[in-house]
């Protein structure tokens, strides 16, 4: 009898379909683009550089929490990718992405004007073909915490998680 219930366990298993992995992700951090007067002057600020890491683990942290991608663990090339300029490589973010499993691979700029006008955009590309199947740019009025922040919610929330947006949607 009990080999007859474990049979119909067994079958009860096979016969359910799994539900299909999520796609798995690569979320490279951001990249700085300073076309600003005050950027050439001064150079690299490093309120700045921390913003780009701030943002570019608010935006895994909300995409995780969505529940409808796998976030990979970029620690492996991240080394490689900070010495690449992403936006200009041809195509090595999608080399990296590749080298660690995934299927989609996600890069950003922010781009500064001036300290007042910055713009956010979000690529997110197919990490086996490499075409690009997304992106999304906000504008953003200041320069601070509080403007990155909301820039990348706003992104995440109607844009990358939208629907109908290029972005693969759950089965």
């Amino acid at each position: 009898m009990r080999a007859l219930l474990i049979f119909f366990a067994l079958m009860l298993v096979v016969a359910v379909p799994a539900h299909a992995d999520q796609p798995k992700l690569a979320v490279f951090d951001f990249e700085m683009m300073d076309t600003s007067l005050q950027g050439e002057v001064d150079g690299v600020r490093r309120d700045e550089q921390d913003r780009l890491l701030r943002v570019s683990d608010q935006l895994r942290r909300e995409l995780t929490q969505s529940g409808r991608f796998d976030l990979l663990d970029i620690s492996p090339i991240n080394a490689a990718a900070h010495g690449s300029h992403l936006q200009a490589c041809g195509g090595c973010d999608v080399q990296y992405a590749q080298r660690i499993g995934a299927d989609l691979s996600i890069t950003g700029v922010v781009q500064k004007v001036s300290n007042l006008i910055l713009s956010v955009t979000i690529y997110l590309r197919n990490a086996r073909t490499g075409r690009l199947i997304t992106s999304a740019s906000a504008d953003m009025r200041g320069n601070t915490d509080e403007s990155w922040s909301r820039a990348i919610s706003y992104l995440v929330r109607n844009r990358l998680l939208a629907p109908n947006y290029g972005v693969p949607q759950p089965q």
